[in-house]
């Protein structure tokens, strides 16, 4: 009887044990999934760039007399970035929003990043630089929305397209459903970053700037 007992808790245990291992090895795949999925959608766009639209953009940003980044909520937390490594390379350059930051002007630029396109307050600070002559860079997913529709320059950046029904991730896998693992604007956000901090790379070449220069402008006061 005791045998019994002790197998029987043995084969209990085990069942808990294989459990927790299974548990802890499907939350290592959805991390590793999810991280692949980011750098695959990086990796996408990059060699979908054109290089012809990339040195229009390079071009208005370097002879801007001032540019003005915008996005909403991590699409902002993106376009303050990416002002940063442009006052580092010495590019006068400001976000809207804040209560520094000057009128558009005709010889200046806005860069404006819109996952959908469609953002509202976007779209109106557009139509403001449109009236002012202020030359406008659309980054978004959507090449058929409103803000590329008013850019002069639009960067396509892929981002998430569709979402799945099947909440439960063991059963879309069986069932060859493949829902994204990266949240609401994940991947246009990561893919914008990574692809605005390379265009800093490419500017520092035809800027003819080195990183010492972009340390010297750095902020010291922290």
């Amino acid at each position: 009887m005791v045998l019994k007992l002790n197998i029987g808790l043995y084969i209990s245990n085990q069942i808990d044990i294989n459990h927790e291992i299974m548990v802890l090895t499907v939350k290592q795949l959805i991390l590793n999934e999810a991280i692949d999925e980011i750098v695959d959608n990086v990796l996408s766009v990059s060699e979908e760039l054109d290089s012809k639209n990339i040195e229009e953009m390079t071009g208005m940003l370097g002879s801007s007399k001032n540019v003005f980044v915008m996005g909403l909520g991590r699409s902002g937390l993106v376009a303050r970035a990416f002002a940063m490594r442009l006052m580092h390379l010495g590019v006068s350059v400001y976000v809207v929003g804040e209560t520094t930051t000057p009128a558009l002007a005709s010889e200046d630029c806005l860069l404006a990043i819109s996952g959908s396109g469609e953002t509202f307050s976007i779209i109106s600070a557009a139509k403001i630089a449109q009236k002012r002559g202020t030359k406008i860079i659309a980054v978004t997913s959507y090449v058929d929305s409103t803000l590329a529709k008013m850019s002069d320059v639009v960067v396509h950046i892929k981002g998430r397209t569709k979402i799945d029904s099947e909440k439960n991730y063991i059963t879309r896998q069986i069932n060859g459903k493949h829902q994204s693992l990266s949240p609401l604007g994940t991947l246009f956000e990561v893919t914008s970053l990574i692809f605005l901090d390379g265009l800093i790379a490419q500017l520092m070449v035809e800027m003819g700037k080195t990183e010492e220069d972009m340390k010297a402008r750095h902020t010291v006061i922290e």
